[in-house]
């Protein structure tokens, strides 16, 4: 089942299916190593819900809400 990163909630996991976005957004997540079968978990959320804090490739990141739901999960 495929899911926006966004919607995961904490300590959620899967694998990124695909990057959509405009170019700048796309080529930013894919220069933070988010990019087709990473693996992510969620960590923490703000209070709001917006920054998010996930793991991938072995290292803390931190994405706007507005990032997140350009990447693709397979949860």
């Amino acid at each position: 089942m495929e899911k926006r990163l966004s919607e995961l909630a904490v300590g959620e996991a899967g694998s990124v299916a695909r990057v959509s976005g405009d170019g700048r957004i796309r080529r930013r997540l894919f220069d933070m190593g988010i990019t087709p079968s990473a693996e992510i978990v969620v960590r923490r959320l703000a209070p709001l819900g917006d920054p998010m804090e996930i793991t991938v490739r072995g290292y803390e990141l931190t994405l706007r809400k507005s990032e997140a739901e350009c990447v693709i999960m397979n949860a």
